[in-house]
């Protein structure tokens, strides 16, 4: 019995590792290395999250910083606008959520923002902010309020803002003028969407802008918000739940 029962226990147990893991090797080092993968998929609310102040270190060492670390735009930047509305009660759930206004967002989304807004800025617009980075408390928060997926998103789910990867802007001109998109910032409604088409030259031209601008340095819109973009591939990166100190 013990001799049968030996070979039969190590192999169930290659065959439950041989589901879990694999090699990869890597093409700069020449080293394989193992890479253990969930059975089942499973989201994953960070739980040591690196926030970097940009002031903390000289701004020529900034780039050691790792891209998915989430930094304070405001630190990286003096160009952009902000209308934080969630901070505000102004807003369509018609209370404050937010202690105070501030956006942060991973450092890679700070980098293709900053670079979209000087394509703006030399054509004579900018970007005014209204969202960035939401906490996952929040955006429960938000559910409990406005319990609508076609509005909130589910936090079980989580959304691309709780990842540090979505921003709601638009433009304005160079008297700060926000310019016609055809609908205020989140306007639930057909008229919001990327596919409405009965809509003022304008306002199509002003929507292209803001759309090819975006697109250009690597974010991606959601269908039915023109004003909502998700920086490509952010999705894999894990839900976050850190707040920002507020003064």
């Amino acid at each position: 019995m013990n001799k049968l029962y030996c070979p039969l226990s190590f192999f169930f147990i290659f065959v439950f590792l041989s589901c879990s893991i694999h090699t990869k090797k890597n093409r700069k080092t020449g080293i394989t290395d193992t890479i253990i993968s969930p059975i089942t998929k499973k989201e994953v609310v960070e739980p040591n999250i690196e926030i970097v102040k940009s002031q903390e270190l000289p701004f020529t060492q900034s780039e050691i910083i790792a891209d998915t670390s989430f930094v304070n735009i405001k630190d990286y930047s003096s160009d952009f606008v902000y209308d934080m509305k969630y901070a505000t009660d102004d807003n369509f759930l018609k209370i404050q959520v937010y202690e105070c206004a501030e956006c942060y967002l991973r450092l890679k989304t700070v980098n293709a923002l900053l670079k979209a807004n000087e394509r703006f800025m030399s054509k004579g617009y900018r970007i005014k902010l209204f969202d960035c980075y939401r906490p996952l408390d929040v955006q429960t928060k938000m559910w409990s309020i406005v319990s609508n997926p076609n509005y909130v998103a589910n936090p079980k789910k989580g959304s691309i803002h709780n990842r540090g990867g979505a921003v709601d802007l638009t433009l304005v001109d160079n008297n700060g003028k926000e310019l016609d998109m055809g609908t205020p910032f989140d306007f639930f409604g057909i008229e919001s969407s990327h596919e409405f088409e009965n809509l003022s030259e304008e306002v199509k031209n002003n929507r292209k802008l803001l759309r090819n601008g975006m697109i250009r340095f690597g974010f991606r819109i959601f269908d039915s918000e023109w004003w909502h973009y998700n920086l490509k591939n952010a999705k894999k990166d894990n839900l976050s739940n850190f707040k920002w100190e507020c003064d």
